[in-house]
């Protein structure tokens, strides 16, 4: 209800269970570069990446599934072309984006972020943030300097301490969570819960979830509703069933084909 222009992007992927959602910073133009830049990276890397392995492999030698190391992996390149961009470009000097990101595969869900966008679940009807905001405001809430309750009404909200393309390095915060049918999950930028409580997106989840394209449009609104102070993005994903891998010998034959 305020910004002239959008600097948050999204991007889907339903054939590869690929979602990605950013929330751009930088001078005028500058963010939504940043955040364009991200999506669009993270993306097509991952899109080429997927066509030659498969997520649910354990990487070796961690032995963890091999999705952690895909996803960390594209998100580097991206965090690599925004901030030689960002060297090369004055117009683009001091632009990132923080970053939220999903893999689903194998009944589970891998999921990569920095900054303060973010990802919830909604199980049986209650709502579970899955992600740790990556902020000053999250750092002074955890060594108990300002209570969860105090920090609604600060005034420095939006300064994060982890995001893409800022350093020549970033290092997303990376977690697998197991996934359930009728699980709904959300992937939001701050312009969503800042503007609208947690337990009200948990009314509006239980009210409208089996209407996501709905359920969308009125988070935004709601958030638009109560001042719209920023860019609102969300991403809505319901679980319809199991998807447990493929394995076994035809599979294999199978991806020997591919």
């Amino acid at each position: 209800m305020i910004r002239s222009h959008n600097e948050d992007s999204i991007a889907t992927d339903a054939a590869n269970g690929l979602l990605v959602l950013a929330d751009g910073m930088g001078g005028y133009n500058a963010g939504e570069v940043a955040s364009g830049m991200a999506t669009t990276v993270i993306t097509s890397e991952m899109q080429q990446a997927l066509a030659r392995v498969r997520p649910y492999d354990l990487d070796r030698p961690g032995g963890v599934p091999l999705a952690a190391r895909l996803i960390r992996e594209q998100i580097l390149k991206a965090n690599t072309s925004i901030y030689q961009a960002a060297l090369s470009q004055p117009q683009y000097a001091g632009m990132g984006t923080t970053l939220v990101s999903c893999l689903f595969y194998d009944d589970r869900v891998m999921v990569a972020h920095l900054g303060d966008s973010r990802l919830y679940r909604l199980r049986e009807s209650a709502l579970t943030l899955l992600t740790r905001d990556h902020s000053l405001l999250q750092e002074q809430i955890d060594s108990g300097l300002i209570t969860a309750e105090q920090a609604k009404n600060a005034q420095h909200k939006n300064l994060v301490t982890r995001a893409l393309g800022i350093d020549p390095t970033a290092e997303p915060e990376l977690h697998e969570h197991q996934t359930h049918p009728g699980d709904l999950y959300l992937l939001c930028s701050d312009g969503l819960n800042d503007m609208v409580s947690d337990e009200d997106i948990e009314l509006a989840l239980q009210a409208l979830g089996s209407n996501l394209k709905l359920a969308a449009e009125q988070l935004v609104q709601m958030a638009n509703d109560n001042g719209g102070r920023d860019n609102v993005s969300v991403i809505l994903v319901r679980v319809l069933r199991g998807y447990p891998a493929a394995r076994g010998v035809i599979a294999k034959f199978f991806a020997w084909l591919k």
